[in-house]
């Protein structure tokens, strides 16, 4: 990892989150939107990694009850500021994926849209967690870049143990049902973050 932005994550965060500007826009993932009818109002959610809240508090202009949570305290802030200007709650909480107090059994749904700042080892940590927080027919609904992005560099970390296969995903999320795992290209026009031709995949899983 020696020389990779994720050596300090929360210092790296903090700083891309300090402009006045949202790094990823203020509109929620597509993937996210295209996915999340899987929920239905009322129900409980967690946003991890959720960075300055565009999916959090969109999920809560949708009646989801919504928690999420992120490393930066830059990010939160303007999280919970978003969430105050478009009139809806969103509890948020400052944590890493490891400290943070991952609940069990009791999540109708977790999404995760470019978590890739962790490594294999925090990932096998995280996938586990965000698995064992849902309860049964609860759905994951997870975004990522494939290593084909280290072409196009909009986006994301260049580094490729950190990125998503369509095997990756399987093995991981393994002992649930794969409702949709598709993988694709698009343009992507979420901020000055991610932009332009991206390969992405996509994933819909849930607990039996």
């Amino acid at each position: 990892m020696s020389g990779t932005p994720f050596e300090s994550p929360a210092e790296t965060w903090n700083q891309r989150f300090s402009g006045a500007a949202f790094l990823f826009g203020e509109k929620p993932n597509a993937w996210l939107q295209e996915q999340a009818h899987v929920w239905s109002q009322g129900q409980k959610v967690l946003c991890v990694a959720d960075g300055e809240g565009r999916n959090s508090v969109w999920l809560a202009e949708q009646g989801l009850s919504v928690d999420a949570f992120d490393i930066a305290d830059t990010g939160i802030r303007k999280a919970r500021a978003l969430a105050q200007k478009r009139g809806v709650k969103v509890h948020f909480s400052l944590a890493d994926c490891d400290a943070y107090p991952w609940p069990k059994d009791t999540l109708d749904g977790v999404a995760a849209i470019f978590v890739q700042f962790a490594d294999p080892a925090m990932r096998e940590r995280l996938f586990a967690h965000m698995v064992e927080g849902l309860k049964p027919g609860g759905y994951i609904v997870l975004q990522g870049y494939t290593p084909r992005q280290l072409v196009y560099r909009t986006g994301g970390p260049p580094i490729a143990s950190h990125l998503y296969t369509e095997t990756l995903l399987r093995e991981a999320f393994a002992g649930l049902e794969i409702v949709e795992l598709r993988e694709y290209e698009a343009v992507l026009d979420e901020g000055s973050g991610h932009r332009g031709r991206s390969a992405l995949i996509g994933l819909v899983a849930r607990r039996r």
